[in-house]
């Protein structure tokens, strides 16, 4: 009896043993780290890249613009406005990955967030405001790039007193000289020491008066024009005193009755 003790004691024991170990290796339920918030399962997007790193937040000095037409170029201060095709990207998301065209309002509509609006933003402004919409409610960490891969062109207005009055495409730093050789210059009436730029800035309008002249000789800088600037040259008071006196005075030179009493 005591030999049977001896040889099923040790069997006891390690069956004991390995039901224990496999209790201790058994897996438990800890859930994995979020990488989204407030959204169903089924919309759940992970903000980072496929092997699991931190992902790494695109250079701010990174080209922010697609080709551009021969002779044009993107003003880092450039406002995002209607009809630009934007690129929208989420490092690491592909499926948030866009390219849409800003609309007449100056708005886009994308996944997740909805209608965002971008007119009048720079892309800076642009992409610190669509990181804060994702980080809000949806995404963690998300870096959030913008491209510009067509933008519309700028105009400026100008009238009064020039050879070729209208509206005309702005190039990128374009100059109130190289404006007025654009619409052929003053005409001969015009009055270039007080031509006028009326600009909007802040939703109010602002009136500033230029001595082309002056400019013309070094005297001045040479203001750069944007958007949607409006110059107006008027036509010179005394100058067209002179024209009408001179033109009364040829017309009573050759007419015999101007002299004549009434």
């Amino acid at each position: 009896m005591g030999h049977l003790k001896r040889l099923v004691t040790p069997i006891i024991v390690s069956a004991m043993l390995l039901i224990a170990g496999l209790a201790f290796a058994a897996p438990t339920d800890v859930p994995a780290a979020p990488v989204a918030v407030n959204i169903p399962p089924a919309q759940a997007v992970d903000a980072r890249p496929p092997d699991g790193t931190s992902p790494a937040p695109i250079s701010p000095d990174a080209p922010r613009t697609g080709p551009t037409p021969a002779g044009q170029t993107i003003p880092e201060d450039y406002r995002i406005g209607p009809r630009d095709l934007i690129e929208i990207q989420v490092f690491g998301v592909e499926t948030l990955r866009h390219e849409v065209r800003v609309n007449s309002r100056g708005a886009i509509s994308l996944a997740l967030i909805g209608t965002v609006a971008l007119g009048g933003l720079t892309v800076q402004e642009a992409e610190a405001l669509l990181t804060a919409k994702y980080e809000k409610d949806f995404l963690q960490n998300p870096h959030v790039s913008i491209f510009i891969k067509e933008f519309t062109t700028q105009w400026i207005t100008v009238e009064g007193a020039v050879g070729r009055p209208g509206v005309f495409p702005l190039k990128d730093h374009t100059s109130l000289l190289q404006v007025m050789a654009m619409v052929g210059g003053g005409a001969a009436m015009a009055d270039l020491t007080e031509v006028m730029l009326f600009r909007a800035e802040n939703g109010v309008k602002k009136m500033v008066k230029y001595d082309v002249l002056k400019i013309r000789k070094g005297e001045l800088p040479d203001p750069v024009m944007m958007n949607d600037d409006l110059l107006v040259v008027s036509r010179s008071a005394a100058r067209a005193a002179l024209k009408d006196s001179l033109f009364r005075d040829i017309v009573d030179t050759i007419n015999p009755f101007s002299y004549m009493k009434p």
